[in-house]
């Protein structure tokens, strides 16, 4: 109320900022999700020596977390939508990062032992995990106008780079001093802190301290769901209204379906390099587990860049009113050709210019990675939770499928080069995807059930 008699004393009140502070925690948080998820990666190599793994095994224990993360997302959405943002993705940080905490206590245990307690705790921090993307899309859906969305959701999918490229150096000198169960004990703990200040900073639009009535009214005269979480009447009414009528309208949506089917193979990418790269880096091309983890970090950075100018650029043609759909597409598709690049390191023996290459093709990935902006676009209202659910289900069964098919590869081929082929036609399906399936990008409209 306060905000609103400062607005109409003074309407030309300088609106404040605090939606970029907002997106700044969600970078914070989605770096230590992906540092999480790539614990196992860096630690892979040891954890498969000590154990005595294939790597058809590897590949098993690489999809745990794929399996409870794509199992979690609808109730996770489900969840969002009833009690939260702020409250659901607070949970989640504290509840994932105490099970990755406990994966370095599975060194205690010996033989099949060890690996269905690995496992099981890889699952758990899956499915602790599954509400966080669809959260930071409800998230910024509140926060921003549609002309900022793009750079905005941009900002927090780059924190997947910067996680390796900030992480990676540090969890391969871990495993390489101390050994690979303090990879685990030190990204638990940082998690744990995050969590508390999660939890003590976030606020929705109009309940933030450092928010005025000019910020607000900006972000809901472009489009920004300012009231998302704040309806607390119709508590009662979700809680009792059942989802499955929006989801399965949901899935008849051809847009949605091309969306989905893209998002498969973007997803794909980001495993490979989640999961197996680093293993390829000491494997196939002959590396120390310290040099794979600072290695690694480079084509991160790219990819870090990448994923920001993606974004930018995306909003730049908003700006220069080229349509929703033109701007959202063309970074997607000029980023998965350069991702398809990848396929040249089977050709190449020079340790610099694999590294040069996979540089590229992770800026591209990186550049095309517009998912989370185009969900914002599209998403109902009434179940932007379960939109965002939706969508990153689709998209993260290929956390399941990728580090399995991968790990066959491997085994029946002694190479890594089937592999690359494998990830690299993913891109090409992508780009096919948005250009003869999506159609025009615009919000869904649902026919609410009486």
């Amino acid at each position: 109320m306060d905000r609103i008699k400062e607005s109409l004393r003074d309407p030309q009140a300088k609106k404040t900022r605090v939606r970029w502070f907002i997106v700044f925690m969600l970078f914070l948080v989605t770096s230590v999700n992906y540092a999480d998820r790539a614990t196992i990666s860096i630690a892979g190599d040891a954890i498969q020596q000590d154990l005595g793994l294939s790597a058809v095994d590897m590949g098993y224990v690489f999809s745990a977390f794929g399996w409870a993360y794509v199992i979690g997302q609808l109730p996770g959405g489900m969840l969002l939508d009833k009690f939260g943002s702020k409250l659901v993705i607070g949970m989640s940080i504290m509840i994932w990062s105490i099970f990755t905490l406990l994966q370095g206590m599975v060194g205690f245990f010996a033989g099949g032992t060890a690996i269905i307690i690995l496992f099981a705790l890889r699952f758990l921090v899956g499915f602790s995990e599954a509400p966080s993307f669809p959260g930071n899309s409800r998230v910024v859906a509140a926060w921003f106008p549609n002309k900022e969305r793009g750079t905005a959701s941009a900002i927090f999918n780059s924190a997947q780079y910067f996680a390796l490229v900030i992480f990676s150096p540090l969890m391969g000198w871990l495993t390489y001093s101390f050994g690979w169960e303090f990879v685990f004990y030190v990204m638990g703990a940082i998690g744990i802190a995050l969590a508390l200040v999660w939890l003590k900073v976030i606020r929705n639009p109009r309940e933030h301290p450092r928010t005025n009535q000019a910020e607000i009214d900006y972000i809901k005269a472009g489009g920004g769901m300012v009231d998302m979480d704040q309806e607390k009447e119709n508590v009662e009414k979700k809680e009792k209204q059942s989802q499955w009528p929006f989801i399965k309208q949901l899935l008849k949506k051809r847009m949605l379906i091309g969306i989905y089917i893209a998002q498969y193979c973007i997803t794909t990418l980001t495993y490979f390099f989640l999961t197996w790269f680093p293993v390829y880096l000491v494997q196939g091309r002959g590396m120390t587990i310290l040099e794979a983890g600072f290695i690694a970090s480079l084509p991160a950075i790219c990819g870090f860049l990448g994923g920001i100018l993606g974004g930018m650029f995306s909003d730049f043609l908003l700006r220069k009113n080229i349509s929703l759909t033109a701007a959202r597409k063309t970074p997607i598709i000029i980023g998965m050709l350069l991702s398809c690049s990848m396929i040249i390191c089977n050709y190449v023996d020079a340790e610099w210019l694999v590294v040069a290459i996979m540089s590229l093709a992770f800026f591209g990935k990186g550049f095309g990675a517009l998912g989370w902006a185009v969900v914002s676009d599209t998403s109902p209202k009434e179940t932007a939770g379960v939109s965002g659910g939706l969508f990153n289900t689709f998209g993260n069964i290929a956390s399941i499928t990728t580090p399995i098919i991968i790990g066959y590869i491997v085994n029946a081929t002694g190479s890594f080069n089937g592999a690359l082929i494998f990830v690299g036609a993913n891109a090409l399906v992508a780009i096919l995807s948005y250009l003869f399936i999506v159609g025009k990008i615009e919000r869904v409209q649902l026919e609410v059930p009486k």
